[in-house]
């Protein structure tokens, strides 16, 4: 049923990358089954449409690292965010998809200040062929959680993932591995990612370092 709201609301993808779970192996067999039965014709015109799934070899999820790292994120600041509070499916529901178009917003790579420069790629822009397409956010007390106004309860429910998610995703993004090969140091011009907590979700964290500071060991 997921696979069926994605290409709803997102299109037919190509491909579908995933690791070697039960229910991605089971939407795969489905979807040959369905295949299957129906009508010759209808099998001709839809075979070169057909979705490919690509598997990660068993017993290697560190072939999806790529992905996986970021959902072990989203996860843990959703938990963060919701904790054990109840709120009605609607609300819940919108704040999931909330949380969608904030994550699909993220900038995929280094973001100008330049005007002129052309717009940073999102995952919203290769989706949908905008950057952002939500609504302004508004700051809210955490008190309207308990409000009758959910709306307003989304706004600080989603606002708060925002934050728990930059605190638990960013660590990641650096490495700690011990350091057994010379390293180039930190240039003018290099591409680093900027940790605000205040700044607007829907907006680049992208830049690029403008001056370098030795200390006394380098």
């Amino acid at each position: 049923m997921a696979l069926r709201r994605f290409i709803s609301r997102r299109g037919k993808p190509a491909e579908l990358l995933s690791d070697q779970g039960t229910n991605f192996r089971g939407g795969n067999r489905e979807l040959q089954e369905a295949f299957r039965d129906m009508h010759p014709s209808l099998q001709a015109e839809l075979a070169e449409h057909q979705i490919k799934f690509c598997f990660n070899p068993p017993s290697a999820p560190h072939f999806g690292g790529s992905w996986e790292r970021e959902i072990r994120s989203i996860k843990t600041a959703l938990t963060a965010t919701m904790g054990s509070q109840v709120v009605s499916g609607e609300v819940l529901t919108t704040t999931l998809i909330e949380i969608e178009g904030i994550l699909n917003s993220k900038p995929i790579g280094y973001v100008s200040s330049d005007v002129a420069d052309p717009d940073p790629v999102t995952p919203n822009l290769l989706l949908m062929g905008r950057l952002d397409p939500s609504l302004p956010q508004a700051v809210y007390h955490d008190s309207e959680l308990l409000s009758r106004r959910h709306w307003r309860a989304c706004q600080v429910l989603s606002d708060r993932f925002w934050a728990q998610f930059l605190r638990h995703y960013l660590p990641t993004l650096q490495t700690r591995s011990k350091w057994q090969a010379n390293t180039a140091p930190l240039q003018l011009g290099t591409v680093v990612m900027i940790s605000i907590l205040n700044y607007p979700e829907h907006r680049g964290l992208w830049g690029k370092s403008a001056r370098c500071s030795q200390g006394p060991t380098a």
